[in-house]
């Protein structure tokens, strides 16, 4: 188990390493040496979890889509909300994240590997699908669209905030929102959404907290030689 966890560790490690170089340097102009360099680990070690950057790439990419912090809510749409607002709050703090996009935008990157927009795009598609089966947003509304089109407004925010150093992601973000919610969700249900700025924080603590609590219990559990029976 200790030597599973830590090849776990040792891959991202690397992966985190990658993320960085490609976002200071671009994908063509990484290297495999200066990746080497932040993890000051091995090549062996190094090519028993990638074999080329390429996979270094795709790991990074294959990290993309993530909806930590996201827990059920009352309404849905709530919940499409808030896998944007924590995007928003994790990518520029998160280099994996933010590597994911920097290799989307990235015109060689792009051609190599795609990008994993069309999984966002989904993942958006089905929360609204069930919110518009629920009531939440108005039933002109084609849940595909409305996925696809805030995919690329998100993007775009993102690009513009990160040249504008002084925008702040996550308040943009909670802008765009305020604008777009008005033409999707039904005023009922639109008066009782959260889209505020520090939103995305609490969940995300809340969840890391959760997890750790989880994480030092079975820690404890198996440590103590214990089993708890699962109910």
């Amino acid at each position: 188990m200790a030597m599973q966890e830590r090849a776990v560790r040792t891959r991202r490690i690397f992966l985190e390493a990658a993320a960085q170089v490609f976002i200071e340097y671009g994908y063509e102009a990484a290297s495999i040496s200066t990746i080497l360099e932040r993890t000051k680990l091995t090549r062996g070690a190094l090519y028993f979890h990638f074999t080329s950057k390429e996979g270094l790439a795709r790991g990074v990419l294959d990290e993309a889509v993530t909806t930590e912090g996201l827990t059920p809510q009352a309404f849905k749409v709530q919940e499409w909300v808030d896998v944007g607002m924590l995007l928003a709050y994790r990518l520029p703090r998160e280099p994996l994240l933010g590597a994911s996009l920097a290799l989307s935008v990235d015109p060689a990157a792009r051609a190599l590997f795609g990008t994993r927009w069309p999984d966002w795009i989904e993942l958006g598609r089905g929360l609204l699908a069930e919110a518009k089966e629920r009531g939440e947003i108005h039933q002109h509304i084609e849940p595909m669209v409305a996925a696809r089109l805030v995919v690329g407004a998100w993007t775009g925010v993102r690009l513009v905030s990160g040249a504008l150093e002084e925008l702040d992601l996550v308040g943009e973000i909670s802008e765009l929102y305020g604008l777009l919610l008005p033409n999707l969700v039904v005023p009922g249900v639109l008066a009782r959404l959260d889209t505020s700025m520090y939103r995305a924080e609490r969940l995300l603590r809340a969840a890391r907290e959760a997890r750790g609590a989880r994480d030092d219990e079975e820690e404890f559990l198996v440590g103590d030689d214990r089993r708890m029976p699962v109910r």
